[in-house]
């Protein structure tokens, strides 16, 4: 099991038992029951939508956007249809917590999703599913099934008149489908490229109709909010930061994997269950939030607390919460080059920006590693990930370009040594010590 360690858990408690992703262990835990209470008590989709608010849940898919506000964006007055989706399209190098808990928990993402349903008038939802999780996929169907047959789906739900049916969406593998506007592209049978905003899905989005659109995660900690109530919710985390969040922790510690603590909780905590450094090896960076989120050195993010502001603050993002661990034998150059790669080949193409410039950025790098690189390289790099930002439609070529000024602002010396010197300031020895970190991992 990939979940390793909780502090104060909700969306990972019961959840060891082999049968803990069946309708009859998560009504045993308390399944449900913040749907039947919404049902049961009649309460009004602004009821609904305003404890949402007062929770301080924040999407959990990366732009921690909070999640009341979105669902109040949908418009009441709306009869023609209206959509909710779930972005399950978990492709974030690093990225690796929305598949266990369709794994371990399939039912809170339904019984989220159907809350939010209520709460927008929304009579269908669809949960986009990464393409390369095939199992998982066939678990959500299940689990679909036993909701569908215990009356907590489609018409008439607990003899309540709301009417709501969900379905699973096989995604194809790309990246690119995880942009919101993509992937309801890719729902319609088109090719999966984003779309111009505005408009927003809010109010052009599925097949055209007012859509809401958020994460697995975020779905999944809906219920706790009318369980617990949305004071103590937002109690669990910390101001503006409600409740807790699970953190795929990876790269040179002892133990990689899941963990859920509460927002706000030191980074050191969570470096500490995840069995501290590799080899008792230093710490030297870390990406706190996805392969798309700036790198921060050691001595910065020893000082950070897990939240969206605190790691704002530092100048990176709390992003998905992927945080990729980096020791001392890693060459940051090299890792730099993995993850321009990368962001090349999954791009689009449809902005020239960004299709012209991830793949001059990655050809730059790769050539400062290869003991090829010019002294004008790195402003060169510079000048290029001012170009791409901002001039995109989506936001990829952000995310290409923030490691990129990242990685050559907090570590310039061993970029500009590789220049000079043609090799790498991390010895080739010291770096098998690491085991090929960026290799295994992204």
């Amino acid at each position: 099991m990939a979940i390793l360690g909780a502090i104060n858990p909700m969306l990972t408690v019961g959840l060891d038992g082999d049968n803990a992703w069946r309708l009859d262990d998560y009504v045993k835990r308390g399944g449900y029951a913040a749907l039947k209470k919404i049902l049961a008590e009649k309460m009004s989709p602004a009821q609904v939508i305003d404890e949402v608010k007062k929770s301080s849940l924040r999407g959990r898919g990366g732009a921690g956007f909070p999640t009341g506000l979105k669902w109040s964006f949908m418009p009441k007055d709306f009869k023609d249809g209206k959509y909710v989706v779930c972005n399950t399209d978990e492709g974030e190098p690093g990225t690796f917590k929305d598949r266990d808990i369709l794994r371990y928990n399939p039912h809170s993402v339904i019984e989220g999703m159907t809350i939010a349903a209520y709460a927008v008038g929304a009579a269908r939802g669809y949960n986009y599913i990464h393409g390369e999780i095939w199992d998982i996929y066939q678990r959500f169907e299940a689990a679909l099934d036993e909701a569908c047959a215990a009356g907590l789906l489609g018409k008439n739900i607990l003899g309540s008149g709301f009417d709501f049916e969900l379905f699973a969406h096989h995604g194809y593998g790309a990246y690119i489908c995880g942009e919101e506007s993509a992937l309801l592209e890719s729902i319609e049978g088109k090719k999966g490229q984003p779309r111009f905003k505005p408009p927003f899905p809010a109010s052009y989005g599925l097949y055209g109709k007012p859509t809401t659109i958020n994460n697995t995660e975020t779905f999944s900690a809906v219920p706790f909010i009318f369980n617990l109530g949305a004071e103590a919710y937002l109690e669990a985390g910390k101001a503006n930061n409600g409740g807790t969040k699970l953190f795929s922790v990876s790269g040179h510690v002892n133990k990689p994997g899941n963990f859920e603590v509460p927002l706000g909780t030191p980074f050191a905590t969570l470096l500490e269950m995840a069995g501290g450094m590799r080899g008792g090896r230093k710490l030297k960076a870390c990406i706190p939030g996805g392969s798309s989120a700036p790198v921060l050195p050691a001595g910065v993010i020893m000082d950070c607390t897990l939240d969206y502001d605190c790691i704002s603050k530092a100048g990176s993002m709390l992003g998905s919460g992927a945080v990729i661990v980096m020791d001392e034998t890693t060459c940051m150059v090299k890792a730099l080059e993995r993850l321009s790669f990368f962001y090349f080949e999954e791009s689009c193409g449809q902005c020239t920006p960004c299709r012209e410039g991830t793949s001059w950025m990655y050809k730059i790098v790769h050539r400062i590693e290869n003991g090829q690189g010019r002294p004008e390289d790195l402003d060169l790099l510079g000048s290029v990930t001012t170009n791409i930002m901002g001039r995109t439609i989506c936001a990829l070529g952000d995310a290409a370009s923030m490691p990129v000024q990242s990685f050559i602002k907090h570590f310039r010396d061993e970029f500009s040594y590789h220049i000079e010197y043609k090799k790498c300031l991390v010895p080739p020895e010291v770096q098998r010590a690491g085991s090929g970190f960026f290799k295994a991992t992204v």
